[in-house]
Protein backbone atom coordinates (compact mmCIF):
# COMPACT_ATOMS: atom_id res chain seq x y z
CA UNK A 1 0.00 0.00 0.00
CA UNK A 2 2.83 2.34 0.85
CA UNK A 3 4.34 1.75 -2.60
CA UNK A 4 1.05 2.72 -4.24
CA UNK A 5 0.93 6.00 -2.32
CA UNK A 6 4.54 6.75 -3.24
CA UNK A 7 3.83 6.00 -6.90
CA UNK A 8 0.72 8.18 -6.78
CA UNK A 9 2.68 11.05 -5.21
CA UNK A 10 5.40 10.74 -7.86
CA UNK A 11 2.85 10.82 -10.69
CA UNK A 12 1.14 13.89 -9.23
CA UNK A 13 4.47 15.63 -8.63
CA UNK A 14 5.69 14.86 -12.15
CA UNK A 15 2.40 16.06 -13.66
CA UNK A 16 2.61 19.41 -11.89
CA UNK A 17 6.27 19.75 -12.87
CA UNK A 18 5.36 19.26 -16.55
CA UNK A 19 2.51 21.77 -16.25
CA UNK A 20 4.84 24.27 -14.61
CA UNK A 21 7.46 23.80 -17.32
CA UNK A 22 4.83 24.21 -20.07
CA UNK A 23 3.47 27.35 -18.43
CA UNK A 24 6.98 28.80 -18.17
CA UNK A 25 7.62 28.13 -21.88
CA UNK A 26 4.28 29.63 -22.91
CA UNK A 27 4.89 32.75 -20.82
CA UNK A 28 8.34 33.37 -22.30
CA UNK A 29 7.51 32.47 -25.92
CA UNK A 30 4.11 34.13 -26.23
CA UNK A 31 3.86 36.80 -28.94
CA UNK A 32 4.21 40.34 -27.59
CA UNK A 33 1.26 42.71 -27.39
CA UNK A 34 2.48 45.76 -29.32
CA UNK A 35 2.09 49.24 -27.87
CA UNK A 36 0.97 50.37 -31.35
CA UNK A 37 1.28 49.53 -35.03
CA UNK A 38 2.69 52.19 -37.35
CA UNK A 39 3.59 52.45 -41.03
CA UNK A 40 7.11 53.08 -42.26
CA UNK A 41 6.16 56.73 -42.87
CA UNK A 42 5.18 57.11 -39.21
CA UNK A 43 1.40 57.06 -39.71
CA UNK A 44 -0.36 55.30 -36.85
CA UNK A 45 -2.36 52.30 -38.05
CA UNK A 46 -3.36 50.82 -34.69
CA UNK A 47 -3.00 53.23 -31.75
CA UNK A 48 -2.19 52.15 -28.21
CA UNK A 49 -4.96 50.17 -26.53
CA UNK A 50 -6.95 49.51 -29.70
CA UNK A 51 -6.15 45.79 -29.90
CA UNK A 52 -7.36 45.27 -26.32
CA UNK A 53 -10.46 47.37 -27.06
CA UNK A 54 -11.11 45.21 -30.12
CA UNK A 55 -10.93 42.09 -27.98
CA UNK A 56 -13.61 43.58 -25.72
CA UNK A 57 -15.79 44.30 -28.78
CA UNK A 58 -15.28 40.70 -29.90
CA UNK A 59 -16.26 39.33 -26.51
CA UNK A 60 -19.20 41.73 -26.14
CA UNK A 61 -20.78 40.63 -29.43
CA UNK A 62 -20.36 36.95 -28.59
CA UNK A 63 -17.50 36.61 -31.03
CA UNK A 64 -16.68 33.05 -29.98
CA UNK A 65 -19.96 32.07 -31.67
CA UNK A 66 -19.04 33.96 -34.86
CA UNK A 67 -15.88 32.24 -35.95
CA UNK A 68 -12.48 31.93 -34.32
CA UNK A 69 -9.33 33.97 -33.66
CA UNK A 70 -6.09 31.99 -34.05
CA UNK A 71 -8.21 28.83 -33.93
CA UNK A 72 -10.06 29.64 -30.70
CA UNK A 73 -13.84 29.80 -31.16
CA UNK A 74 -16.56 28.23 -33.25
CA UNK A 75 -16.42 27.31 -36.92
CA UNK A 76 -19.72 28.84 -38.03
CA UNK A 77 -17.69 31.59 -39.67
CA UNK A 78 -14.03 31.66 -40.78
CA UNK A 79 -11.03 31.92 -38.56
CA UNK A 80 -10.85 35.70 -38.74
CA UNK A 81 -7.09 35.93 -38.30
CA UNK A 82 -6.51 33.51 -41.21
CA UNK A 83 -9.19 35.24 -43.29
CA UNK A 84 -7.53 38.61 -42.60
CA UNK A 85 -4.13 37.31 -43.65
CA UNK A 86 -5.53 35.87 -46.87
CA UNK A 87 -7.36 39.08 -47.79
CA UNK A 88 -4.25 41.10 -47.02
CA UNK A 89 -2.13 38.84 -49.24
CA UNK A 90 -4.61 39.00 -52.13
CA UNK A 91 -4.79 42.81 -51.89
CA UNK A 92 -0.99 43.16 -51.97
CA UNK A 93 -0.55 40.71 -54.86
CA UNK A 94 -3.22 42.49 -56.90
CA UNK A 95 -1.71 45.91 -56.17
CA UNK A 96 1.76 44.81 -57.23
CA UNK A 97 0.45 43.01 -60.32
CA UNK A 98 -1.54 46.01 -61.54
CA UNK A 99 1.37 48.36 -60.83
CA UNK A 100 3.94 46.25 -62.68
CA UNK A 101 1.97 44.29 -65.27
CA UNK A 102 -1.27 46.24 -65.72
CA UNK A 103 -3.53 43.36 -64.60
CA UNK A 104 -4.66 41.79 -61.35
CA UNK A 105 -2.67 38.85 -60.00
CA UNK A 106 -4.95 36.08 -61.36
CA UNK A 107 -4.62 37.47 -64.91
CA UNK A 108 -0.82 37.56 -65.17
CA UNK A 109 1.49 34.73 -66.22
CA UNK A 110 2.72 31.93 -63.98
CA UNK A 111 6.31 33.15 -63.82
CA UNK A 112 5.15 36.64 -62.92
CA UNK A 113 2.87 35.20 -60.23
CA UNK A 114 5.72 33.14 -58.78
CA UNK A 115 7.98 36.21 -58.56
CA UNK A 116 5.30 38.20 -56.74
CA UNK A 117 4.57 35.31 -54.37
CA UNK A 118 8.24 35.07 -53.39
CA UNK A 119 8.36 38.83 -52.76
CA UNK A 120 5.21 38.57 -50.66
CA UNK A 121 6.67 35.74 -48.57
CA UNK A 122 9.66 37.92 -47.70
CA UNK A 123 7.38 40.83 -46.79
CA UNK A 124 5.05 38.76 -44.61
CA UNK A 125 7.80 36.75 -42.91
CA UNK A 126 9.73 39.83 -41.80
CA UNK A 127 9.44 40.30 -38.04
CA UNK A 128 9.08 44.08 -37.68
CA UNK A 129 8.44 44.15 -33.93
CA UNK A 130 10.71 46.65 -32.15
CA UNK A 131 11.25 45.29 -28.65
CA UNK A 132 12.57 48.63 -27.38
CA UNK A 133 9.63 50.78 -28.46
CA UNK A 134 7.05 47.99 -28.36
CA UNK A 135 5.87 49.03 -31.81
CA UNK A 136 5.25 47.00 -34.94
CA UNK A 137 6.31 48.82 -38.09
CA UNK A 138 4.51 47.81 -41.29
CA UNK A 139 5.45 48.42 -44.88
CA UNK A 140 3.23 51.02 -46.57
CA UNK A 141 1.52 48.39 -48.75
CA UNK A 142 0.51 46.43 -45.64
CA UNK A 143 -0.86 49.66 -44.18
CA UNK A 144 -3.01 50.06 -47.33
CA UNK A 145 -4.15 46.45 -47.03
CA UNK A 146 -5.16 47.12 -43.43
CA UNK A 147 -7.46 49.96 -44.51
CA UNK A 148 -8.88 47.78 -47.29
CA UNK A 149 -9.76 45.07 -44.76
CA UNK A 150 -11.28 47.59 -42.35
CA UNK A 151 -13.62 48.70 -45.16
CA UNK A 152 -14.56 45.02 -45.69
CA UNK A 153 -15.36 44.69 -41.97
CA UNK A 154 -17.56 47.77 -42.12
CA UNK A 155 -19.63 46.23 -44.92
CA UNK A 156 -19.68 42.79 -43.30
CA UNK A 157 -20.87 43.78 -39.82
CA UNK A 158 -23.25 46.50 -41.00
CA UNK A 159 -24.87 44.60 -43.88
CA UNK A 160 -24.65 41.17 -42.25
CA UNK A 161 -23.70 37.83 -43.79
CA UNK A 162 -26.10 34.86 -43.56
CA UNK A 163 -23.34 32.36 -44.42
CA UNK A 164 -21.52 33.37 -41.24
CA UNK A 165 -24.67 33.79 -39.11
CA UNK A 166 -23.90 37.51 -38.81
CA UNK A 167 -27.16 39.52 -38.68
CA UNK A 168 -27.51 42.97 -40.18
CA UNK A 169 -26.28 45.83 -37.97
CA UNK A 170 -24.29 43.53 -35.70
CA UNK A 171 -21.98 46.52 -35.39
CA UNK A 172 -22.81 49.99 -36.68
CA UNK A 173 -20.18 52.22 -35.08
CA UNK A 174 -17.13 52.66 -37.33
CA UNK A 175 -14.86 53.15 -34.34
CA UNK A 176 -15.86 49.85 -32.77
CA UNK A 177 -15.55 48.09 -36.13
CA UNK A 178 -12.02 49.44 -36.50
CA UNK A 179 -11.19 48.21 -32.99
CA UNK A 180 -12.49 44.77 -33.89
CA UNK A 181 -10.46 44.82 -37.10
CA UNK A 182 -7.34 45.70 -35.13
CA UNK A 183 -7.90 42.66 -32.92
CA UNK A 184 -8.76 40.34 -35.82
CA UNK A 185 -5.75 41.47 -37.85
CA UNK A 186 -3.57 39.28 -35.66
CA UNK A 187 -0.77 41.82 -35.24
CA UNK A 188 -0.75 40.81 -31.57
CA UNK A 189 0.12 37.26 -32.60
CA UNK A 190 2.07 37.44 -35.85
CA UNK A 191 5.25 39.02 -34.50
CA UNK A 192 7.60 37.60 -31.91
CA UNK A 193 10.84 38.84 -30.34
CA UNK A 194 12.41 35.73 -31.84
CA UNK A 195 11.15 33.74 -34.81
CA UNK A 196 10.61 30.14 -33.68
CA UNK A 197 9.58 28.98 -37.15
CA UNK A 198 5.83 28.79 -36.73
CA UNK A 199 3.82 28.42 -39.92
CA UNK A 200 0.65 29.93 -41.25
CA UNK A 201 -1.27 29.28 -44.44
CA UNK A 202 -3.14 31.36 -46.94
CA UNK A 203 -4.29 29.99 -50.31
CA UNK A 204 -2.78 33.03 -52.04
CA UNK A 205 0.79 32.13 -51.09
CA UNK A 206 0.79 28.69 -49.48
CA UNK A 207 2.66 27.91 -46.25
CA UNK A 208 4.83 30.63 -44.81
CA UNK A 209 7.19 30.01 -41.89
CA UNK A 210 7.43 32.71 -39.27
Amino acid sequence: MRRLWISFALVIGLSFAVLGWAGFRIYHEKPPLPSSVVATDGAVIIPAGQIQAGQEVWQGMGGMELGSIWGHGSYVAPDWSADWLHREAVFILDKWAVSEFGQIYNKIGGEQQAALRERLKVLMRTNSYNSQSGQIILDSVRAEAFEHNVAYYQRLFKDGEPRYAIPQNTLTDDGRIRQLASFSSGHHGQHRPTAPGKACHTPAIGHMSR
